[in-house]
């Protein structure tokens, strides 16, 4: 699964890990966040993130 990084503060979204806090499960790919999950750092919407090229 790809990973996401925010291009306004560098938080990477990890779908390994989800994103707990936010009610996110492990092994949630990106694609299937809601359309109103934000960047649990500094609150952008999901257009706000590219996929981290390896």
């Amino acid at each position: 699964m790809d990973k996401y990084i925010c291009e306004v503060c560098g938080y990477v979204y990890d779908p390994e890990i989800g994103d707990p806090d936010s009610g996110i499960k492990p092994g949630t790919p990106f694609d299937e966040l809601p359309d109103d999950w934000v960047c649990p750092l500094c609150g952008v919407s999901k257009e706000n993130f590219e996929k981290v090229i390896n």
